[in-house]
């Protein structure tokens, strides 16, 4: 089987997971995706950009930030394999985005074109069933982490992160998840030497 074709696969897999196709519709779901190549800090998505794709991480690690006015990196996303990586608001208003998306690893994704989705929309309701749940999803984990934000202190909040996310603390650089936790890399340090300490 050739790579892309693993990928393919590692993807309908992924969807197969949440709703049920036939070999045929696999099939139509699979030739409507393509795989890309996306190299280490190289961009898909830029400020200014419409995003016109859904991107399934196959391999490999991706982030989406924004800059402040004082150019800080605020992360929003991060994903690793079986994730999916977009800014969802630029693609579901086709306006132009304030994000980057980015590869932190050398990666691999399967993206799909809005006017196929929409296609597969049409001919296959289960795929349409499927992209409804995990809007739905990215949205309830939007909220949860806003919630967690403004009632959950620092510690607390890496503690939950390493909890649930565990693959991450390993596979993104420390200014990068301090980012993602909203503080200050130094600070995140200091969180991991008491995290070390408490379990010593």
């Amino acid at each position: 089987m050739k790579d892309n074709d693993i990928y393919k696969h590692q993807l309908t897999s992924h969807i197969l997971e949440s709703v049920h196709l036939s070999q045929a519709e696999i099939d139509i779901v699979s030739s409507k995706f393509e795989v890309r190549s996306v190299k280490k800090r190289e961009f898909i998505l830029e400020p200014g950009q419409v995003s016109k794709h859904m991107r399934f991480i196959a391999n490999g690690s991706m982030r989406v930030y924004l800059l402040d006015e004082n150019s800080h990196e605020h992360t929003l996303q991060l994903g690793i394999e079986n994730w999916w990586v977009n800014d969802l608001l630029s693609f579901l208003t086709q306006s132009p985005s304030r994000m980057y998306v980015q590869a932190v690893e050398n990666s691999t994704i399967v993206q799909i074109h809005r006017v196929n989705i929409e296609m597969l929309y049409e001919k296959i309701p289960a795929i349409s069933d499927f992209f409804r749940q995990k809007a739905q999803n990215a949205y309830v984990a939007l909220q949860k982490r806003t919630l967690e934000n403004l009632s959950v202190d620092s510690y607390q909040r890496y503690i939950n992160f390493i909890t649930d996310y565990k693959e991450f603390e390993r596979r993104f650089p420390q200014y990068i998840i301090a980012s993602y936790l909203g503080m200050a890399p130094e600070f995140l340090s200091h969180l991991r030497k008491k995290n070390s300490k408490d379990l010593s």
